[in-house]
């Protein structure tokens, strides 16, 4: 009898006759039950605000370092590709070398499918060269005197400036350098070509997108898993807060669907405002980087034309769809758990 009575009072007869014609114009309404299935969760969220915070804080951390992985791998490769595409290989030949020679040369060398783009200059014109680049007057004021400048062109290494597509293979340029007639003939012995250019500092930038890419991915792998163990303790005492109103809707025959969706909407609420403040954080921290980035000769353009067009929509509307993709896979995870 005390069992009984408990019981009755437990349920309720007025709360389980509501609950029971819910759950039965549920059936026949399901715009009204979708909406039903959202303000639950909405009251489960700020019912439960702090555990709600937690796991928004840990997924905004998470997209946050995704975001900064992309940003940084995309950056980094840029700029490395960057300094490939400028980088140009110098041959020194002797000094008063003739155009004639030179424009030999130069054909031998653009039948190189490695090469893109290759330039001549003679003597004068890597005097003339000279002279636009000085900046120091006392300089200058000494080579306009006609036997300096006839001194200084007599001495002057004519050069072969070449553009190729990967820096990293250039053994057949290196081939042709040493053992064309042509070359071997007229080449500077006092000056090497400058086949090792800016490679050290293109292989340590290369080295720092993968470093970044690989890093970023492990420590959002971390934060992931973290999220999740969240996510499943914040279902978890939402399910246990909400235990007897739970088994009043089982008892009347309420859908699984309709007993779970307040929790998917309680943690895809969590993603969505995490993916928001995620957009927010690393748009504006973007924007505070790129002036010092740019100063150190790291190549922004890429992710600046992105970011600074209507593209960046794009970049906010993804941050929001995976915030709230991997909450509500892990409070399906969770639910899966909990609620039986």
């Amino acid at each position: 009898m005390k069992t009984s009575h408990a019981r009755s009072k437990y349920t309720g007869e007025p709360t389980r006759h509501r609950l029971k014609v819910m759950a039965q114009n549920s059936n026949h309404h399901p715009l009204r039950n979708y909406g039903r299935i959202i303000k639950y969760g909405l009251s489960g969220f700020f019912r439960h605000i702090w555990l709600s915070l937690a796991a928004t804080i840990v997924t905004t951390f998470t997209l946050v370092i995704l975001f900064a992985t992309v940003i940084a791998s995309i950056v980094l490769s840029s700029t490395a590709d960057y300094m490939r595409q400028k980088i140009d290989i110098t041959v020194y030949f002797k000094p008063t070398t003739s155009d004639e020679e030179l424009n030999i040369m130069k054909n031998i060398m653009e039948q190189d499918t490695n090469v893109t783009n290759v330039e001549v200059a003679n003597s004068e014109t890597e005097y003339n060269r000279f002279l636009n680049e000085s900046k120091d007057e006392e300089i200058l004021n000494t080579l306009k005197d006609e036997e300096m400048k006839r001194i200084m062109i007599e001495s002057m290494q004519a050069t072969m400036r070449i553009k190729v597509k990967d820096s990293n293979n250039l053994d057949s340029i290196k081939y042709t350098v040493d053992n064309d007639k042509h070359f071997t003939e007229t080449i500077d012995p006092s000056k090497m070509p400058t086949y090792d250019v800016n490679s050290t500092q293109i292989s340590t930038i290369s080295s720092w997108a993968n470093v970044a890419r690989n890093g970023g991915l492990i420590l959002s792998g971390i934060f992931l898993v973290v999220s999740i163990l969240v996510i499943f303790n914040t279902i978890r005492m939402a399910i246990f807060s909400r235990r007897e109103e739970i088994y009043m809707e089982k008892l009347i025959g309420a859908s699984n669907s309709f007993i779970r969706g307040p929790f998917l909407v309680e943690a895809e609420i969590c993603g969505i405002i995490a993916g928001i403040i995620a957009s927010v954080i690393g748009l504006i921290g973007f924007h505070l980087l790129s002036p010092r980035l740019s100063g150190y000769g790291i190549h922004i353009d890429n992710v600046a034309g992105i970011i600074n067009s209507q593209w960046v929509i794009i970049v906010v509307a993804s941050m929001i769809l995976l915030g709230w993709l991997i909450n509500r896979i892990s409070a399906r995870l969770a639910v899966r758990k909990y609620l039986k």
